[in-house]
C-alpha cells in the first residue's frame, strides 16, 4: 500500500488563524477551519479590528454606515460566523491575552483602503491615528506573540506578505504575524490562493455548506448569490471552497 502523503497537519492540536478585520475569516479561510474543526483539530482566531471602516451593503443595516454601532454590529456577525465555523476561541488584538502590556490595552481600528485597481487596494487617503498601520510594528508583533505564548497552538495561519490583496491592514497582519511567530518558535503557515511549489493545497468541496453558512452571518458585509459573494461595492467573487498553506517559519 502506498503511504499516505505527510502534511502540515499532521501532529496538529490547535491551530490559530490571524486575520485582520471580521469576515475575513471566513471569505479567505473559512472552508479549511470548517476542515480542521471536523478533524478534531482545535481552531482558534485573532482578529486585529473591527472593521470600523467597511462599507455596508444597502438594505436595513445601511444606516451603520461610518457610525460607532457598525463596530458592535461587525462584533456580533463574528460571534454567530465563528459560531458557525466550530471556532473553539476568538481573541481581540489589543486585549488580554492577545496583549504584551497589561497597562496598555488599545483598541486597534481598521486603517481603511482604497482600491488602485480592480483586485488590488492600497493604503486609504485619510488614516486615523488609532489605525492598526499607525501603531509601532513592534507593539504588534509584541501584541500577537503574547496570545501565541498563551495558546501554544501547533501552528498559525495568516496572509502572504501583500495580504492577499494588498489591504494595508493584511499586510500588517502578516508581517506581524509571521515576526511573532519566529519569536515564539511557532510554524507559521501563508495562505496561497493558488496551487504551486511547496504547497499544501486542499479542496473542500464538502464543506461549501457549513462557509456559506457563515458567510450569512457577515450581512452588514456581503450577500451570499448561489455559489457566489456579493460584496457590499457590488464586486462578486465565487466562494472558496479550496485553499493552499505554504509554511515559511518552521517551529524552534
Amino acid at each position: 500500500m502506498t503511504p499516505r502523503p505527510t502534511s502540515l497537519l499532521d501532529g496538529c492540536h490547535t491551530v490559530m488563524f490571524v486575520h485582520a478585520h471580521p469576515d475575513d475569516e471566513t471569505i479567505t479561510t473559512g472552508a479549511l477551519i470548517a476542515e480542521l474543526v471536523a478533524r478534531g483539530i482545535r481552531v482558534c482566531l485573532l482578529t486585529a479590528t473591527r472593521g470600523e471602516r467597511g462599507e455596508v451593503v444597502a438594505g436595513t443595516l445601511t444606516g451603520l454606515e461610518g457610525t460607532a454601532e457598525l463596530a458592535a454590529e461587525r462584533e456580533r456577525e463574528l460571534q454567530r460566523a465563528t459560531d458557525a465555523l466550530g471556532i473553539s476561541q476568538r481573541f481581540w488584538l489589543g486585549e488580554a491575552p492577545a496583549l504584551a502590556d497589561p497597562l496598555s490595552a488599545r483598541r486597534y481600528r481598521d486603517s481603511g483602503m482604497e482600491w488602485i485597481r480592480p483586485g488590488l487596494a492600497g493604503p486609504a487617503g485619510d488614516v486615523h491615528d488609532d489605525a492598526l498601520v499607525r501603531a509601532p510594528l513592534t507593539a504588534v508583533v509584541a501584541d500577537v506573540a503574547a496570545l501565541l505564548r498563551h495558546i501554544r497552538p501547533s501552528l498559525v495561519v495568516s496572509y502572504d506578505n501583500d495580504g492577499g490583496y494588498g489591504h494595508p491592514d493584511h499586510v500588517r497582519v502578516a508581517e506581524a504575524t509571521l515576526r511573532a511567530g519566529r519569536a515564539c518558535g511557532i510554524r507559521f503557515a501563508e495562505i496561497v490562493a493558488t496551487p504551486g511549489v511547496d504547497v499544501e493545497w486542499f479542496d473542500l468541496e464538502s464543506r461549501r455548506n457549513t462557509v456559506t453558512d457563515a458567510l450569512r452571518q457577515h450581512a452588514s458585509q456581503l450577500t451570499v448569490d448561489g455559489t457566489d459573494i456579493v460584496h457590499s461595492g457590488g464586486q462578486r467573487e465565487a466562494i472558496t471552497t479550496s485553499i493552499g498553506l505554504r509554511v515559511t517559519q518552521n517551529s524552534v
